[in-house]
């Protein structure tokens, strides 16, 4: 006999990246949190339940006898969309097989790893799938795993999906195990699940697997969210769904109720949250039902924190793709549905929301503070675009569509976050299984030269648009050096990567303003700037500062106001705010 309350189990988070559903550092995934949680539903102590990603177990080789002692270890991790990650480092195939060798105790796999495992965590491959040597591997819920093998005297359990009463309960008890992250509490991003599932079958998404949606009540999300604030958490990201504005309802119409009920509710249990983001948004949804989805739209940009994105799955331009793949968005309508997030929600803090959007360099007048007059701060929501290739269909014509499509935003005057472009993965179950990567492998050198030019002829201007010089990026975490800079990114949905120039301590957490832009990322200066400390690196980055003037402004210190340091081709009050005193900026 087996008492629960005896069990040892370790998780391993080796993290996970869905269509909708995120948990690369700094995001915590709901995969550990709801699986703590139905852990400790099944009987085990939460001080019996150890926590850790697989980035510690790398640096900290003495970490792994936790995997090796535990009576039950669980791997959570799967990685069904390609990417590039700063914070994390996903785990390998070999990797995730090495812990199952380690363990001494039973051994199960799971998380969206159950829909397939390639040779690397990358595009343009065919993905099988395999248990990699665990005892067992979790086709359903791997939460529901767990509690019924606990349950069950680590035996065995039936594969199946979790009720909504159990994850109501399990998403209570499993907060506790964020304070085992480490990057608990000040660089961690919790994802928040409203549903899962979808009501539309493309051709290569794995969300259809999990059926059509079905959505969590608004009092069980906020009351997970004031578990996780209770917890030391103040960063969240409703990431979880594959429509935001579908929240509530059938599955498809928006529900703005729904969603006032949601994010009032997440603001009164979490007042002082300091990121409040979301991810997916369909766009057929906003050009179908846009009254209702315009007051969906002017919720969420009421309760939300700047620089949000809604990530607009428009996936290709092409009407063959389109068709051969089931997408359920034209170009055209997308188009449309960019066109309304920018009126409703493209307004930044401080500005009147009917100017919307407000742009910056290089932007056409669509608001009254257009021509590079934007307050600045991010605007609070934007359309961000998916674009996939290798589908069924693609053709050389293909990437002209798609560059005709983000030029034709770019010239309408409107703005998108950012922009996705990557290649499928070929999952079983999906209708690409039967097509695998070869077009995208074919297609691999012009998507390359493709890429590249839609990131010099679209991305760079567009963040010109979007964060001119002198816009305010609060609380940016410092993350890494390189090249004699330290960069680092504010927590949120898709946030910029800032490049500072000198080497700052890392781990920390400062204000910076933009002086200069990449394709994806800029560089910014503290905030505010000091002119009688400011290094030279920094003061050169500002444009219109060359060597001559900035050896100036440190000959002459010190100064006792902006307008008295000497930069005749700049307003320097746009990079010092109030100097000389030091208050901060409102996140708001």
């Amino acid at each position: 006999m087996i008492d629960p309350a005896d069990l040892s189990v370790t998780l391993v988070d080796g993290y996970v990246d869905e269509p909708a559903h995120f948990g690369v550092p700094p995001y915590i995934s709901t995969y550990p949190r709801f699986t703590a949680g139905a852990i400790v539903d099944a009987g085990v102590p939460e001080s019996n339940v150890t926590y850790h990603t697989i980035d510690e177990l790398r640096e900290d080789r003495n970490k792994w006898a936790d995997v090796a002692d535990a009576d039950l270890f669980i791997y959570l991790g799967g990685m069904t969309v390609p990417g590039k990650y700063v914070g994390g480092t996903p785990a390998e195939p070999d990797e995730v097989r090495e812990l199952a060798w380690t363990a001494g105790g039973t051994s199960v796999m799971g998380g969206p790893i159950r829909f397939g495992v390639g040779d690397e965590n990358a595009g343009a491959q065919e993905m099988q799938r395999q248990d990699l040597d665990y005892d067992f591997l979790a086709m359903g819920d791997v939460e529901a795993a767990a509690h019924d093998l606990i349950s069950n005297e680590l035996e065995g359990f039936e594969n199946r999906y979790r009720d909504n009463d159990e994850l109501d309960s399990w998403a209570a008890q499993g907060a506790f195990v964020v304070e085992q992250h480490p990057n608990h509490p000040d660089y961690l991003i919790c994802e928040l699940e409203t549903s899962r599932g979808c009501a539309y079958r493309c051709s290569f998404c794995t969300e259809p697997m999990y059926g059509d949606p079905g959505f969590r009540d608004p009092e069980s999300v906020v009351g997970e969210v004031g578990n996780l604030y209770d917890r030391g958490v103040r960063h969240f990201r409703l990431g979880r769904q594959a429509d935001i504005l579908a929240y509530g309802g059938d599955g498809e119409a928006p529900n703005p109720d729904a969603l006032s009920e949601l994010y009032g509710g997440i603001r009164e249990v979490a007042p002082d949250l300091e990121t409040l983001h979301l991810d997916n948004m369909n766009p057929i949804t906003v050009v179908k039902w846009p009254e209702q989805a315009r007051e969906g739209i002017r919720i969420i940009a009421e309760h939300n924190t700047p620089g949000d994105t809604a990530a607009f799955g428009l996936e290709s331009a092409d009407p063959l793709v389109q068709e051969k793949n089931q997408l359920n968005v034209t170009a055209d309508e997308c188009f449309r549905a960019i066109e309304i997030v920018n009126e409703e929600a493209g307004w930044r803090p401080g500005e009147d929301p009917a100017d919307a959007p407000t742009l910056g360099d290089s932007g056409t007048s669509r608001g009254s503070n257009a021509g590079g007059e934007a307050a600045n701060r991010l605007p609070k929501l934007l359309p961000g675009v998916n674009l996939l290739h290798g589908l069924k269909g693609e053709r050389t014509e293909t990437f002209e569509h798609n560059r005709q499509f983000l030029q034709r935003v770019y010239d309408a005057g409107l703005m998108v976050r950012r922009i996705n472009i990557r290649q499928v993965m070929a999952f079983e179950g999906t209708e690409m299984a039967d097509e695998g990567a070869a077009i995208a492998r074919e297609h691999k050198k012009r998507f390359k030269q493709y890429k590249r030019e839609i990131r010099e002829e679209i991305d760079q201007p567009m963040l010109r648009r979007l964060a001119p010089v002198g816009t305010v990026l609060p609380d940016v975490h410092l993350e890494y050096h390189q090249d004699g800079r330290t960069f680092g990114r504010q927590l949120g949905t898709y946030p910029l990567l800032v490049g500072i120039p000198g080497e700052r301590e890392l781990k920390q957490t400062i204000d910076v303003a933009v002086v200069d832009h990449g394709y994806r990322s800029v560089t910014g200066v503290p905030y505010p700037l000091d002119p009688n400390d400011a290094s030279m690196a920094e003061l050169t980055a500002i444009p219109g500062i060359g060597d001559r003037t900035a050896g100036d402004i440190v000959i002459n210190r010190p100064y006792d106001s902006p307008a008295a340091v000497p930069s005749p081709e700049i307003d320097f009050a746009t990079f010092t705010g109030g100097y000389p005193t030091n208050e901060k900026p409102s996140a708001d």
